[in-house]
């Protein structure tokens, strides 16, 4: 089956409604912590062992940047510098408790927003799209597209 010329165009279509989905979800609910800074918070939960170099090379900038941005989040109670157990050289970028809560709220409230909109869907279109976003992420994971195989024995 040929791949439609726009297809690109409506997965780009797609993925900025669903960014404006998740982006509603925040604003409606008076989250203060601005979207960088909570892009920073999820960083850090996700890689524990992060230093404000590390958190420079995930968010591509220059590590004085970086450590503005954890200045910010440590001033609002978000965040903790500590020292590096095994190098006391080093000060590894600890989610306070009060982080921990925005996060699983943010999380709560996307998780809700999105599943209004799936629930707008038909339960047919609803297994499509799970079956296309399972593909379309293991072909970026691995840089290569699934085979029609793969994709029929899914489908099956």
């Amino acid at each position: 089956m040929d791949r439609p010329p726009n297809l690109a165009v409506a997965i780009e279509a797609a993925a900025e409604a669903f960014v404006g989905v998740l982006d509603s979800a925040t604003s409606r609910h008076q989250v203060t912590v601005p979207p960088t800074q909570l892009r920073v918070l999820a960083l850090i939960r996700d890689r524990p062992e992060t230093n404000v170099n590390g958190l420079a090379e995930l968010l591509d900038v220059v590590p004085s940047s970086a450590s503005r941005l954890c200045d910010r989040l440590e001033a609002t109670g978000l965040l903790r510098r500590t020292p590096d157990p095994r190098d006391r050289r080093e000060v590894r970028l600890v989610l306070t408790a009060a982080a921990v809560t925005l996060l699983g709220e943010v999380r709560e409230r996307r998780h809700r927003a999105v599943q209004e909109v799936l629930d707008r869907m038909p339960p047919r279109a609803q297994h499509e799209l799970l079956l296309a976003l399972l593909a379309f992420g293991q072909a970026a994971a691995s840089g290569t597209s699934p085979s029609p195989a793969d994709t029929a024995a899914r489908t099956a």
